[in-house]
């Protein structure tokens, strides 16, 4: 009962630390607003801060995920959530562009390797048939961050100035990590699952051998650009073509990423039942996947709505679709790889995400300010089911790589 208890309070932890990761990047979103009207930034500059983020973003989602699988998710996490909560905090002091980008790049640094951490920790608490649940509170904490982001964050900007709405999360984030480091980890970890209590190093030229490796990065690289397109632009969107006040902002854009929260959750408790009533896990985990593809289709008629509702709707049928989607895709990753290579490999297609992202973001800006956002609505829709195509095909069925010491290198113990 108490290693039950202390499971879930793990999780917990981690649903709170990718709340605030979404949180600390989502703050940005919303005072940009006024920020752009103090200091005269444009469109294209701001295009260039999300592209600083992204630049460390997705450096550190590898090497933070290579890190992780070595020192294990109780140190790596609790560093990367210091690291991007001072960061946080120091966007609240900025004076000007130089320094937002050297803040922005930081808090990337911190913010990489947060998922690798949460996969690995949800690897080395759950087995195969809680495992998708675990990874959709784990990650579903991020959604959450991103309700509460727009609305505390206009409170805050209209009670204290925007700087506050940098700083305050910052010290919940210094907080987290003192809970975080006091849990005992090694003895606990260890005794959740007898055939888990070895961690095996696996070589990092030999994740990149196996063409699984590629498939998942390959995904992310084709769909991470929407998601960070909802994330960085939707405000910008709904004041600019919507022509929604900024105080009205807050109360809208926090329905989809709660609709985002909901089916993180849904997604991992659909595909672990599956599991449980003897459907396989490649199968399980396809099915939904298979599905939130589906429903992304319905995400380009957000163009050619009059409705202000009917848009934001739309917005958060593709944030539950992307709940589904990612919560199973992270697992499908646990499922291959194992406890030696899950975050190294969560880190890899999490770079090719960010580079991606890094890539289109000034495009983004771009197309914003000359043309409008029809394409990228379009894009939105079809770019999932293309991916989960491309998913079926090259990776037919779903089978751990490095499930026998003898193929990869001696064991050691998990880190504190």
């Amino acid at each position: 009962m108490k290693k039950n208890y202390i499971r879930w309070w793990v999780v917990f932890l981690v649903f709170i630390a990718t709340g605030l990761s979404f949180l600390d990047r989502q703050v940005l979103s919303i005072a940009v607003i006024r920020i752009q009207k103090e200091f005269g930034f444009s469109d294209v500059e701001y295009g260039w801060v999300n592209t600083s983020f992204l630049l460390s973003y997705a450096l550190m989602f590898t090497v933070g995920g290579w890190l992780i699988d070595r020192i294990g998710a109780k140190k790596g996490l609790g560093i990367a959530v210091g690291v991007w909560s001072v960061a946080n905090a120091l966007h609240g002091v900025m004076a000007n562009l130089p320094q937002l980008l050297a803040f922005r790049f930081l808090l990337g640094l911190g913010e990489g390797a947060c998922f690798p951490g949460a996969a690995k920790t949800v690897y080395e608490w759950f087995d195969q048939k809680e495992r998708a649940l675990a990874n959709g509170i784990a990650i579903g904490g991020s959604a959450i961050g991103a309700v509460i982001a727009p609305p505390l964050t206009i409170w805050i900007s209209n009670s204290y100035g925007w700087r506050a709405g940098f700083v305050l999360p910052g010290l919940i984030g210094i907080a987290w990590v003192a809970i975080w480091l006091l849990i005992p980890w090694r003895q606990k970890a260890g005794a959740i699952n007898e055939a888990r209590q070895d961690t095996f190093k696996v070589p990092f030229r030999a994740v990149l051998r196996q063409h699984e490796t590629w498939v998942f990065v390959l995904m992310r690289f084709l769909l991470d650009p929407v998601m960070y397109f909802m994330m960085f632009w939707i405000p910008k969107y709904l004041s600019e073509a919507r022509n929604v006040p900024f105080e009205q902002i807050g109360s809208l854009f926090w329905i989809p990423f709660l609709a985002l929260g909901i089916s993180n959750i849904l997604g991992g408790l659909f595909s672990d039942q599956l599991v449980k009533k003897e459907v396989s896990t490649n199968r399980a985990r396809k099915m939904i996947m298979g599905c939130a593809a589906a429903l992304t289709l319905a995400v380009p008629m957000t163009e050619y709505t009059s409705s202000v509702a009917i848009a934001v709707a739309l917005m958060a049928l593709y944030m539950f679709a992307h709940g589904c989607w990612i919560t199973n895709y992270i697992t499908a990753i646990s499922d291959v790889f194992g406890p030696g290579a899950t975050s190294t490999v969560v880190g890899l297609s999490g770079t090719a995400g960010a580079l991606s992202s890094l890539i289109l973001n000034p495009m983004i800006g771009k197309i914003v300010q000359e043309y409008s956002y029809k394409p990228l609505w379009i894009a939105s829709g079809l770019l999932y089911p293309i991916a989960f195509l491309a998913f079926i095909l090259l990776i037919p069925r779903l089978k751990p790589l490095f499930d026998r010491p003898e193929e990869i290198v001696a064991p050691v113990e998990v880190a504190d």
